[in-house]
């Protein structure tokens, strides 16, 4: 058993498949067309980090109630965990592609931290080893 994707609401699905894929560095592993429950068409897209089994639908909002979740997934909290081997590469990288950092880095007991903003604005922890 392993979990296979988490859904991240989206505003569009192009600015979303550039920053995790251009930004995070995640790979592009499905972009095809779908229908919604109802018949209208969607895109099925679907990114994951390299060599990981965990994937993300980035899943455009429909409707007022799921724009009004882009962003507050999570009510606020860190709610995505991105764990790297190089912390001071990845946050360098990440840093110059633009990604937003919310927070310095530091170390905490699990490893080196620093919180930072996906392209829907919710809170991720990037974590990497404490020294």
């Amino acid at each position: 058993m392993h979990l296979e994707l988490i859904t991240i609401v989206v505003a569009d699905y192009d600015p979303a498949i550039e920053f995790f894929v251009e930004r995070l560095g995640f790979d592009l592993i499905e972009d095809s067309a779908s229908l919604t429950n109802d018949g209208r068409p969607k895109r099925w897209v679907v990114v994951r980090p390299p060599a990981a089994r965990t994937g993300i639908l980035l899943a455009r909002a429909d409707g007022d109630r799921q724009r009004a979740a882009i962003g507050d997934q999570i009510a606020g909290r860190v709610g995505f965990f991105l764990r790297v081997d190089d912390f001071d590469s990845a946050y360098a990288r990440m840093t110059t592609a633009g990604v937003e950092f919310v927070t310095v880095p530091r170390i905490e007991r699990y490893g080196r931290v620093a919180v930072f903003l996906d392209i829907s604005g919710n809170r991720w922890d990037l974590l990497g080893p404490a020294g």
